[in-house]
């Protein structure tokens, strides 16, 4: 057993180090893009797995449809590309393999559809793999419920916490198994600013900073007094300190939780409330997900690639809303509001006013070509 000990330190050592490089290129700091000044902006479009592709087929086409004369004119460029499939990954060995990651790298933002993680082994999740390979440190995910008053957006910190060694924890075999949790200032810091900068700069007065630091005192415990102290610029925001288990219950409390606004929180977290907060708004086949950070950004629908649908033949069935919100998410961050826009109140026309194509995720609705059919066609009117 103690050479298992052994071993267990020696790759501890190893992993402290990696995330000690890690800091130091945090704290140079970069710069984010500036797409009002790009000539070109490249778009990468990355089916996945499951209804992936189904899905993102139907996005593309609809952001090829917004934006029909910079794509004409060489402003906006696809970049269609192949090989994050579950097969590939496994037939490599790698979460992302090299020749994907190289043509990833040249675009400028990602339209991602999701991703099949294998349960058990030490295959990472795709998605992990590429958040830390472009380093996409805020996970941002809007929930709006108008007739509800629920207006909430999650600033999830996305590079650290349990995920970012998650497949590299240390086992003393038939004796116990060790995951490890990383908090750094710098990646609390950058997640902290996102989060009171979009409150400021959208007129909202509460910050919901979300952790566990009652009981995780180094990790939660840092990640709070840095929001903290973050929040001292911010002297017109109130920062209110939450545990997560009574948060997840104030999110289906109507008594409070109309009051909430901008939330910030850790990776493990975060992942797990805003599913609770897309279902609240109508289920996480509603909800978009933007990944951001100062070169890269990704967007993508919040669901899985539910293999099911594809087994039972039915994966046209599939419903593209989460990805239609992050194909909203994805041409705001590259500067073009005003077809966000006309995208948002398509979306509620068709999904809330008149409701005349409905998607339910099976043969008794419609396709999700149709869907996007009668979205595009409603953009017109709008």
């Amino acid at each position: 057993m103690q050479k298992y000990i052994d071993n267990a330190v020696e790759q501890f050592r190893t992993l402290l180090n990696e995330q000690l490089k890690r800091v130091e290129i945090m704290e140079a700091g970069a710069s984010a893009k500036d797409y009002s000044k790009a000539e070109k902006i490249v778009i990468g479009i990355i089916g996945g797995d499951g209804i992936g592709p189904i899905i993102v087929k139907e996005a593309k086409r609809l952001i090829e449809f917004l934006l029909d004369s910079e794509v004409k004119n060489g402003r906006v460029e696809f970049n269609v590309i192949d090989g994050l499939t579950i097969e590939n990954r496994l037939a490599v060995g790698k979460p992302i393999p090299d020749d994907v990651l190289a043509e990833i790298k040249k675009c400028d933002v990602l339209l991602k559809g999701p991703t099949t993680t294998p349960k058990g082994g030490t295959m990472e999740s795709a998605n992990v793999a590429l958040r830390r390979e472009l380093d996409l440190y805020a996970n941002v995910r809007p929930v709006c419920v108008p007739d509800k008053n629920i207006d909430w957006i999650f600033y999830r910190e996305n590079t650290e916490g349990e995920y970012v060694l998650g497949s590299r924890g240390v086992e003393l075999p038939e004796k116990l198994a060790v995951d490890f949790k990383v908090t750094t200032n710098a990646g609390t810091y950058r997640i902290a600013k996102a989060a009171f900068e979009y409150a400021r700069q959208n007129g909202k007065n509460n910050v919901a900073i979300v952790t566990k630091a009652n009981i995780m005192k180094k990790t939660d415990g840092k990640f709070t007094e840095i929001c903290h102290k973050v929040a001292e610029s911010y002297p017109e925001i109130t920062a209110e300190d939450w545990y997560i288990d009574i948060m997840t219950a104030n999110l289906v409390n109507e008594a409070i939780r109309d009051k909430f606004q901008v939330f910030v929180l850790p990776n493990l977290y975060g992942d797990i409330i805003t599913d609770e907060a897309a279902q609240i708004q109508g289920g996480v086949g509603t909800a978009g997900s933007a990944n951001i950070g100062d070169n890269y950004a990704m967007f993508e629908a919040i669901h899985g690639s539910a293999p099911r649908m594809i087994e039972e033949g039915i994966g046209e069935y599939a419903n593209p809303s989460s990805i239609f919100k992050a194909t909203e998410m994805l041409l705001r961050h590259i500067g073009f509001t005003d077809k966000a826009e006309k995208l948002t109140k398509a979306m509620s026309i068709c999904n809330e006013t008149e409701k005349k194509v409905i998607v339910t995720g099976n043969t008794d609705g419609a396709t999700c070509k149709e869907f996007a059919d009668y979205l595009m066609a409603t953009i017109q009117n709008v």
